[in-house]
């Protein structure tokens, strides 16, 4: 893997499809995580837990399973709902494992025609547990995406890594496995080609910042607050954008954003938004195949 530092002085105005002056990616990450594993080493859940001390793998966490299936059971429909009646997709990602055991929601979500990144087979397995062993990292990968393509009924485009932990090898392989781009490099507000011995792959960045896991669990914003910030973002990069265009996503777990007490965050956002021209609620596929396509007028 290996991209070229190009601040953004040093590049040509980036010019949307159609004069957007904003692609816009809200992220629905349809995540399933095993009850138990196979070790008496802490259970390492691939993101924030709702009670905060760890249990051995093997020791059911019920507490804590039970808050993320709450996503799973009512939090993504809720979610659907507020989406469907705004009229504004979401780009998903879903690991195998969700594929797999709660095939019910990937079904919805391919009836509205939104996209699906591939997510990793499971959350608590990490890519990194494999940063020496490229030969096992290409066989997770492998299986992941013969998974997507079973349950989804078409050929992944892209990636996500479980916790955004990727290895050095990781856009090497997924070059490799004939995808066009990978989301793990949280490095910018626009894309930017992945230099890999099969070609080149287009960084589409995913955001801890823009994040329900940060904004809520981390940093304990209200609903009000997380509307600030999320308007905010986009604000800013609104304005920016006039001179040359931007990306903003916004990551979106249905345990936590798709709580009640939380969804008016993003239903205030979504009207805000929806008072603007130029704003392209992109799918990360489009960008990277536009970008691959044009590329030279912003980064040659």
């Amino acid at each position: 893997m290996h991209y070229d530092f190009v601040p953004m002085p040093d590049r040509k105005p980036l010019k949307w499809p159609n004069g957007a002056r904003i692609a816009v990616m809200l992220t629905f990450n349809l995540e399933y995580w095993d009850l138990v594993k196979d070790t008496d080493a802490p259970y390492y859940p691939g993101g924030p837990s709702i009670l905060p001390d760890p249990l051995p793998g093997n020791i059911a966490d019920l507490p804590n399973y039970s808050w993320r299936e709450y996503g799973q059971r009512v939090g993504i429909w809720r979610l659907m709902d507020i989406f469907d009646k705004a009229g504004v997709p979401a780009t998903c990602t879903m690991n195998a494992k969700m594929g797999l055991e709660r095939r019910r929601v990937i079904d919805a979500v391919n009836e509205r025609g939104w996209e699906i990144v591939a997510h990793n087979y499971v959350q608590t397995e990490l890519l990194t547990d494999y940063a020496n062993e490229p030969e096992k990292e290409r066989e997770i990968i492998r299986e992941t995406l013969r998974v997507y393509n079973d349950v989804v009924g078409r050929p992944a485009k892209g990636w996500l890594s479980s916790s955004l932990r990727c290895t050095e090898n990781t856009s090497d392989i997924l070059a490799e496995e004939g995808m066009i781009f990978h989301t793990d490099i949280m490095n910018d507000d626009q894309p930017f080609l992945i230099q890999t011995p099969s070609g080149p792959i287009v960084s589409v960045p995913y955001s801890n910042e823009v994040n329900d896991f940060q904004i809520f669990l981390r940093r304990g914003n209200t609903t009000s607050q997380a509307a600030e910030v999320i308007i905010e973002q986009f604000d800013e990069l609104y304005r920016e954008g006039a001179e040359s265009g931007r990306l903003m996503n916004i990551g979106i777990h249905p345990h936590v954003w798709g709580q009640p007490f939380r969804v008016r965050a993003l239903r205030e956002f979504l009207e805000h938004v929806s008072k603007y021209d130029g704003v392209w609620f992109a799918k990360r596929e489009e960008i990277a195949e536009w970008y691959l396509e044009n590329h030279e007028s912003h980064i040659g």
